[in-house]
């Protein structure tokens, strides 16, 4: 598939705020993932970037497509954060409409702008206008049950110049419950003529079968790679080397950017993902949680890991 004029797979691992970091995307990568997106980041923070947001923004070299989304309600500022040179480095800008976090609802961010359709056009226009980078946008099927507008969304997206749109079938008042609306992802595929990127409830195999039925360009995979970025290796039935590796490499990653003393607290909740599918997973949480530091959470994990 093409977004705009660059090509891409159709394999990507969503831009999970907390989750999506630098070491994180690198093993979804080494794992299968094509495309991989910086965590979704506050333009105001982008617009002041300290030292914290400019760790968010950094990217590996292998990162052949660099991807960054962004939120916000302003559109004259979201248009030149698209113009800064802060993401300067970034192939593709997408633009969540899609977050149904509180706090960001309350600010009038993420998925709060399903409300406002005019809202929406006046940003991705804006935006689109700003920067010749491809705008993609990412949305859910409406804000309240029983409310949805992803094919109207979609369409007045494609209108004002996005290049692609990923639809997570739920609405914001679901939040994570509830099934996932696949007949919504077939109607929004069929009704525009830019890619289609279905994500939601991706877990297995069968469920991201499931997902290509919808007819979607691409599938994003959000929770389903929670501690195993060897999902996409699995989904691709490709060979990936053995797990303990793959975790040594997201940290050893991330070890270029931070201290051991800030990664121990940060990693702990990746540790504890990294082992929730195996046996007596419980009590190695515990230990997990009570480790004082980077190399004893890693020798433990090696030890639960490859026994």
């Amino acid at each position: 598939m093409k977004i705009g004029n660059i090509e891409v797979g159709n394999l990507f691992l969503a831009p999970m705020a907390g989750v999506s970091d630098i070491g994180f995307r690198k093993v979804c990568r080494m794992c299968g993932a094509d495309l991989t997106y910086v965590e979704m980041i506050n333009c105001n923070a982008i617009r002041f970037f300290n030292e914290y947001t400019k760790k968010l923004l950094a990217t590996e070299d292998d990162e052949v497509v660099k991807v960054v989304q962004i939120f916000g309600h302003d559109a004259d500022e979201m248009a030149k954060v698209c113009q800064s040179e802060e993401l300067k480095k970034f192939d593709i800008i997408d633009i969540n409409f899609g977050c149904p976090a509180p706090k960001i609802v309350k600010n009038g961010d993420g998925s709060a702008l399903l409300k406002d359709l005019n809202k929406i056009e006046e940003i991705v226009t804006k935006c689109v206008r700003a920067t010749k980078k491809p705008i993609t946008v990412k949305i859910r099927t409406g804000f309240f049950n029983g409310d949805n507008v992803a094919v109207k969304v979609a369409k007045l997206c494609e209108k004002c110049g996005a290049k692609a749109i990923t639809v997570h079938g739920r609405t914001r008042e679901q939040m994570y419950s509830g099934t996932v609306d696949y007949e919504t992802i077939k109607r929004v595929k069929q009704s525009v003529k830019i890619p289609v990127i279905g994500n939601g409830d991706v877990f297995d195999e069968q469920s991201y079968k499931k997902m290509l039925q919808t007819g979607v360009d691409g599938v994003m995979i959000a929770r389903g790679a929670l501690g195993k970025p060897w999902f996409f290796a699995e989904l691709k039935h490709i060979p990936f080397k053995d797990k303990f590796s793959i975790i040594e490499t997201h940290i050893k990653t991330l070890q270029k950017y931070y201290s051991d003393e800030v990664l121990c607290t940060t990693l702990r909740k990746h540790f504890l993902w990294y082992i929730r599918d195996i046996k007596d997973a419980g009590k190695y949480r515990l230990k997990l949680a009570l480790t004082k530091n980077l190399d004893e959470s890693l020798k433990l994990l090696k030890e639960i890991l490859t026994t």
